[in-house]
């Protein structure tokens, strides 16, 4: 398997990516087959044993519900470092995905390289929109907690602006912004949470902020709960720029199963494929790969996952798949847009783990 080029992850066009990830993708697929006795079963029943197929379309993917029932991982238990569960209710069961130090590294070189070239390479006085304590184990995390981990890599005197009641510490970030207002400030929040507990409690309490034409702010998951108070993106953003003076907001798309493959919203608002993660949209009867333009369930693919078999995942998000290698952006790869959820699938957003 070819090394993952980190440097250029939105670089290269159809062709030249295509194949890179599909020397990749079969080559995780045998290697989690010979590790992994529940991965190849699965594989001998359903596609008749390993395949080393010819085209992205026909590498063999594994239902993302699956982690939720079965421990899948092609490492022994002294090689995990960190065990990751999906977010969800007291009720629902969760995905559990287990980390060894080689996985873990890589991604975080992915998520970095990614961030780059959306905030650069210079780490950011941050604002996060959540809890401090949410970190308190650091060999265990939901997604949220992930999440917070993960990008809180970006930046620098970090400032957790709930508290442990979900409440703003409005004073704390009065005297944050004293310090750093002026000057490029980074925020992450899961979409939710960002949208409830700051930018509600904001006008709530008649707080109005203007964070600077330099700030940025980075959210993904919790859109069901959006979508419900019938909440899109482009409202969304347009309420946090008048409310909180946020100029610069990029939804991502990433689920825990697949950390460190994010999909990140340009700048004309799709989502992006890196040259290390790439999608696929089939429809929702026939599983057979959607043309361009039409919706149907996401599949996720990505060279990341070398502890468990995770890189070939069907998702039960809609969406559809826009172009390839003309974003008006000018990054190459597929862009892409998500549109909820299969109706009558239980909800686990990221940002759902508190019960609201």
């Amino acid at each position: 398997m070819s090394p993952i080029d980190f440097d250029q992850p939105f670089a290269f066009a159809k062709q030249d990516k295509s194949l890179h990830l599909l020397d990749g993708l079969n080559y995780l697929t045998s290697f989690h087959a010979g590790r992994c006795i529940a991965y190849q079963r699965m594989l001998n029943a359903v596609y008749g044993g390993v395949l080393q197929p010819g085209c992205l379309e026909e590498v063999p993917y594994l239902p993302v519900r699956l982690f939720k029932h079965l421990l899948l991982k092609s490492v022994g238990d002294e090689q995990v470092v960190r065990k990751l569960t999906s977010s969800g209710t007291t009720s629902q069961q969760v995905s559990q995905i287990y980390l060894d130090q080689e996985t873990a590294q890589l991604q975080v070189r992915a998520l970095a390289s990614i961030m780059a070239h959306f905030i650069g390479k210079k780490r950011l006085p941050m604002i996060i929109v959540d809890q401090p304590d949410l970190l308190t184990d650091r060999s265990a995390h939901n997604a949220r907690a992930a999440g917070v981990l993960g990008f809180s890599n970006f930046g620098h005197h970090h400032f957790y602006l709930l508290d442990s009641e979900m409440q703003v510490d409005w004073s704390g970030l009065e005297q944050f912004l004293a310090c750093y207002g002026g000057q490029p400030i980074l925020l992450f929040g899961f979409t939710f949470i960002v949208w409830k507990y700051f930018y509600h409690a904001s006008r709530l309490t008649g707080r109005k902020f203007d964070l600077g034409d330099q700030s940025i702010l980075v959210h993904g998951g919790g859109w069901k709960r959006l979508q419900d108070a019938q909440v899109d993106n482009a409202t969304f953003k347009q309420a946090l720029r008048q409310q909180l003076g946020i100029c610069h907001i990029h939804n991502y798309y990433g689920m825990v199963e697949q950390v460190g493959s994010i999909f990140m919203e340009c700048e004309r608002g799709w989502l992006h494929t890196p040259s290390f993660a790439d999608v696929l949209v089939r429809d929702p009867t026939t599983l057979q790969v959607m043309p361009f333009g039409e919706q149907g369930l996401i599949q996720v693919m990505s060279l990341l996952p070398r502890s468990y078999p995770g890189h070939s995942l069907l998702t039960e998000d809609l969406g559809a798949i826009l172009g390839e290698d003309d974003c008006p952006c000018g990054r190459k790869g597929k862009y892409f847009r998500v549109d909820g959820r299969v109706p009558n699938v239980e909800i686990r957003g990221c940002s759902d783990v508190r019960r609201i």
